[in-house]
This record gives structure tokens, C-alpha cells and sequence, in this order.
């Protein structure tokens, strides 16, 4: 399910502001497991708790503020009719960044993440005579091996990877496949790395292999909507409802750091959510406010 972030007033300021002639650095960005959700229709009233979500706002907006700066680039590159590639990004960066590329002359743009429905997906941007087709920027892996005496979750497929040295953000979504094992999207350039490294998830020995992006098998998330009354807005008292676990477990989950809003961790129970946001915890799924 895909998602929007509100930072239209951020990223005025962003386009206004002049952008530092510095390295882009490496930002990480979270991805939570499960695929299926649920919406929530609530009618309530709270105060907005200024302090913490001012916080996740400045995450973001750095985040907007990369890629922008990027935009410069390939800008630039655009000139020489070259071809400028982003890594893997979070949906509401994805948003954000198509919205500040509409306002640049002269330049196309297409987000790719290997199948229709991807969540995390690069962004290429250059002059239109030079993407005239879908540039070939996302790969596809095959992990297999037995997995039906030890199952591993999203985070242990993604763990293995990055315990190869791999960052976050050149490893698109993770497709899992149960006893079978997992399909992964990457970065094309990592691909041989990859198939002679990853040896092992979990306890589970492993094989990695490229296969064809057409060769992927995703389903679409099942979705459920429903209403709910609560006293707030608040995060673990929507999340609580939505995901029907008590309070104090979504606590100690938030104390994990397994709650994301928006793709982004949040550190305190009373953050307050607004209409179209969407709520992830690590292995349930995630639900989107109406």
C-alpha cells in the first residue's frame, strides 16, 4: 500500500533555499514487514505534539533535501543528455521527489522497483530524448535454500544482506516465497557480488541467483477497512486498535523500535497522527488513517 507524506510547506522552503555544493550522504532508510493493512476511520480530537513530530519532520525533509540536491545533478546531467540514477527510496520520498522533478524544465523522470506494485523504487531523471524507454535499473535475486524447519522473516533475509557490507539503500523490497526462501530487488551493479557472497540466512545455507524481473512472484496486499472510536489521535491508542494487541505491547514494540509512521521510527507513545497517515509494525503490517 502505497503512501503520502504531507511536506508540501518543507519542501517550499527546500526550493527556495540554496542547496550546499557538498557529497550527498548515505541516508538509511527503514522498510517494515508484512504486506497486508487495514484503514481506519476515526472521529476524534487531540492536540498535535509539536515537539516529536517536528522531529520526524526534519528527517524527512533532510531526506527531500538529498534529493533535491540530486535533482541539481542530474539537471546538469540532462544538459549532456546523460542519464542520473537514484538508489532505492521510501514512498513518500519517491512522492515528494516526482513533485520537485515536475518543476524542472526539460527533464523526465520514471520510478522503477522491478514490478508494478513496488514500494521501494529508484528514480531515473534525464532529458526526455534520453529515457524515451524504461532504463534497465533494477535487478532481481533468487535466495533459496530450506527454510521449513527454520522459517526466516523479512528482517533476517534483509540482515544477511546488509551483513554483507551492502547498504540499505541500494536493496529494493523484499518478496518472500515462505519454505522456498525469498526473491529480492537490488541494484543491478551488486548483482555478482551478491551471488558469490551470500552464503547463508539465519542458520539456513543458501543460494543466490539473478532471475528475470518477469519471473518475480508478488501478490497484491490484502486490505481491510473498518471504523473505530478512540479518545485521541494518538499513535498507540490508533495502532492499538488497528492491530488489536493491547497498548502496553505496542509500547514495548515502539521501545524496539519496530512502529514506523510514515517510514519513520517513532520514539514516543503520544505521537499524533493525522489523516492519510500510515502506520507500520514489523511483522503485522500496516494501516493507514482515513
Amino acid at each position: 500500500m502505497a503512501a503520502a507524506v504531507a511536506l508540501a510547506s518543507p519542501l517550499r522552503r527546500l526550493l527556495r533555499a540554496p542547496q550546499p555544493r557538498r557529497a550527498v550522504p548515505a541516508p538509511y532508510y527503514f522498510f517494515s514487514r508484512g504486506r497486508c493493512g487495514a484503514t481506519i476511520a476515526v472521529t476524534a480530537g487531540a492536540a498535535k505534539d509539536s515537539a516529536v513530530n517536528a522531529s520526524v519532520d526534519r528527517i524527512v525533509a533532510e531526506e527531500v533535501r538529498n534529493i533535491l540536491y540530486m535533482l541539481m545533478q542530474a539537471e546538469r546531467a540532462s544538459q549532456r543528455r546523460d542519464v542520473f540514477h537514484t538508489n532505492f527510496l521510501t514512498p513518500p520520498i519517491i512522492k515528494e521527489a516526482m513533485v520537485a522533478i515536475e518543476k524542472l524544465a526539460d527533464i523526465k523522470a520514471v520510478a522503477q522497483g522491478g514490478y508494478p506494485e513496488a514500494e521501494r523504487c529508484r528514480i531515473s531523471v534525464g532529458h526526455p530524448d534520453s529515457l524515451t524507454s524504461n532504463p534497465d535499473t533494477v535487478a532481481a535475486l533468487s535466495i533459496s535454500g530450506n527454510f521449513r524447519l527454520e522459517p526466516c522473516s523479512h528482517g533476517d533475509f534483509l540482515g544477511a544482506i546488509l551483513g554483507t557490507g551492502i547498504t540499505r539503500e541500494k536493496v529494493g523490497d523484499i518478496l518472500l516465497q515462505g519454505e522456498k526462501g525469498a526473491q529480492v530487488l537490488v541494484d543491478p551493479e551488486l548483482v555478482d557480488y551478491l551471488t558469490s557472497t551470500l552464503e547463508k540466512v539465519g542458520k539456513v545455507g543458501v543460494s543466490c541467483t539473478q532471475i528475470p524481473l518477469l519471473a518475480l512472484e508478488y501478490e497484491p496486499p490484502r486490505t481491510k477497512s473498518f471504523k473505530t472510536v478512540e479518545a485521541s489521535l494518538r499513535v498507540d491508542a490508533l495502532a492499538s486498535a488497528g492491530f488489536k494487541i493491547s497498548r502496553t505491547k505496542l509500547a514495548s514494540l515502539i521501545s524496539a523500535g519496530d512502529v514506523r509512521v510514515n517510514w519513520t521510527p517513532v520514539l514516543k507513545n503520544g505521537v499524533t497522527l493525522e489523516s492519510g497517515d500510515v502506520v507500520s509494525v514489523s511483522g503485522m503490517g500496516r494501516l493507514k488513517v482515513n
